[in-house]
């Protein structure tokens, strides 16, 4: 495609996920659904530069300001991958003297905002809770994220599997903390491989896993979890279960449980019944009230902690979307505490960095419900030989796994894990 057409391709995409009436990857999915005439290259040039643009948006928009033309135009210019003299070949002389100029704008030319690329309360919020980090922080969050899998320990070990994805051509190492995980080098096709093909991995971030783990669910058990979306966490719930016991995936979503069922295929499980519920006080959760081992809450949220994936985040949110949240999560986390029988374990997750969706909905339950006892999560780690465990942790005695990009190099994550007495 010519350059030319490829920044008005380019533009057109970026007004579109501007509107920010649904998430960009969808925005992005259903452009290249309706445009089918544009090539595997094409694809990823448009897709490299709509992130950009959504990661470093304050930045871009004020380098924007001196150009010509639309806005969504100067843009496209500004976050072009790849080659520059391809790019310049569709631009006017003005167009690439300002590019030039832009290009040369160095960090110390910008202002805060302009570095960071969050909305000033997001930026408040996570500059109060890491302090001199912040910078090394908001750098990360504005990097994209590894692939990560897990193993499939149904299947085969990890060192198997790092063998046999090497032999496949590609580069990847174990993750630093994660027994199950490996880290691939760039962002390989996996439709062919055949180590993804037959179940032996699963797509799933580090931080992710390590959520999964902390449930510690064995065999035989009856295990519910209760938020399984696209079900990630249940395939690596019921590999934990060796594929024996019950485990119930629930969501109010039966779109995303249907997500579930071709991985469910792939990963040689038996035990995991999926099950769509209305809401969080659904007749099906009543009946089974104190009959469950283990519970796995792993929240709707505002996802912040995933913003290398999902930088359109950051602008989607607002302090009243993340306090909204917050209530749904205490209504979710009260529903499901009720299906634990004496001596269960509870998990509460999210992928958020916000202490509103983390801590404070925590310490609410924690006073509500004094008949479960709060179980360190550094003790938990230790016990499944997760390496360097204290780092993960935070709180008095160590009570909560907090996951940060900038220092784990994960999603960022956070857990608390509760025991109910007998």
């Amino acid at each position: 495609m010519h350059p030319k057409a490829l920044i008005d391709e380019s533009a057109n995409l970026i007004e579109q996920v501007f509107k920010f009436e649904h998430p960009a990857d969808a925005v992005v999915s259903r452009y290249f659904r309706e445009h089918r005439s544009l090539g595997p290259r094409e694809r990823a040039t448009l897709s490299d530069t709509v992130f950009t643009i959504l990661r470093e948006r304050l930045k871009l928009e004020w380098l924007a300001r001196s150009g010509s033309g639309s806005k969504w135009r100067r843009l496209a210019i500004l976050a072009f991958p790849g080659d520059r003299d391809f790019l310049k070949s569709a631009l006017t002389d003005a167009e690439k003297a300002w590019l030039d100029t832009s290009l040369a704008v160095t960090d110390a030319d910008l202002l805060v905002p302009h570095r960071h690329n969050l909305p000033e309360w997001l930026a408040v919020a996570l500059r109060a809770q890491v302090g001199a980090e912040f910078d090394e922080l908001a750098q990360s969050l504005n990097r994209p994220a590894p692939l990560d899998l897990r193993v499939n320990v149904l299947k085969k070990k990890r060192e198997a599997v790092l063998a046999e994805l090497k032999q496949a051509g590609l580069v990847c190492v174990p993750t630093p903390y994660s027994p199950l995980g490996i880290r691939l080098q760039g962002k390989p096709s996996l439709s062919k491989v055949p180590a993804f093909v037959q179940g032996e991995v699963e797509v799933q971030d580090e931080g992710s896993q390590l959520l999964a783990l902390l449930l510690d669910a064995k065999r035989g058990e009856m295990v519910v979890d209760f938020c399984a979306g696209a079900g990630g966490k249940t395939l690596a719930i019921g590999a934990a279960m060796r594929n024996s016991g019950r485990l119930y995936a629930m969501d109010t979503s039966g779109h995303r449980l249907d997500a579930l069922k071709p991985r469910l295929a792939r990963s040689g499980l038996s035990n995991v019944h999926p099950l769509a519920i209305a809401h969080e006080r659904d007749d099906r959760i009543k009946r089974l009230a104190g009959k469950i081992d283990r519970v796995l809450v792993d929240a709707p949220c505002s996802g912040l902690g995933t913003l290398r994936r999902n930088p359109d985040l950051k602008w989607r949110q607002t302090p009243e979307t993340v306090a909204a949240q917050a209530r749904l999560q205490t209504a979710i986390l009260n529903s499901a505490a009720r299906l634990l029988k004496p001596g269960g374990r509870l998990v509460y997750a999210t992928c958020s960095l916000l202490q509103e969706e983390n801590e404070v909905v925590c310490e609410a339950f924690g006073r509500s419900h004094t008949d479960f006892d709060p179980m360190p999560v550094l003790g938990l780690l230790q016990a499944l030989k997760v390496a360097d465990p204290d780092t993960l942790c935070s709180g008095e005695h160590r009570q909560w796994l907090r996951l940060w990009p900038h220092r784990h190099g994960m999603d960022g994550f956070f857990a608390a894990v509760w025991q109910k007495k007998a």
